[in-house]
């Protein structure tokens, strides 16, 4: 499984404190009944860069972010980042306990990333925007 997981690109990220802290007590409380997927948001918060909350910039994807990222395949799509209560897809809200939702989480405009589908296949994405998070994405 090394080189797998060796070949995905994971490039720098930054968390405020704030998110570090409440994205890793969800990671660890779901653990017994995810653990996959929290596997894999427990492994970005540990390699993260973890900031004040305050000097985290607005480009930066933190809970509730708006993000819009291209796709290898050239789709540009437009979805905000939240809690897996807060989830639905047809509307664009990505819970951050799906692969795709751990791989935004810190990424900055410009900034790629390779990610593992559930079905086990290796996507890229390319931030293009991140919008200023919305009310009630913190917090929850």
């Amino acid at each position: 499984m090394a080189p797998v997981a060796a070949s995905i690109r994971k490039p720098t990220i930054t968390l405020g404190r704030t998110d570090h802290e409440k994205l890793t007590r969800l990671a660890e409380a779901v653990q017994a009944g995810s653990a996959e997927v929290s596997d894999v948001l427990l492994s970005e918060l540990e390699r993260a860069r973890v900031i004040p909350d305050k000097r985290l910039r607005e480009d930066v994807v933190r809970m509730g972010s708006r993000v819009c990222y291209a796709t290898e395949a050239g789709e540009v799509r437009e979805v905000t980042l939240v809690y897996p209560g807060e989830a639905d897809i047809t509307a664009g809200r990505i819970s951050i306990l799906t692969p795709i939702g751990a791989a935004l989480i810190g990424l900055s405009s410009g900034q790629s990333m390779d990610w593992r589908a559930r079905d086990g296949r290796v996507h890229r994405l390319v931030v293009q925007s991140v919008g200023v998070s919305e009310p009630g994405g913190q917090g929850q």
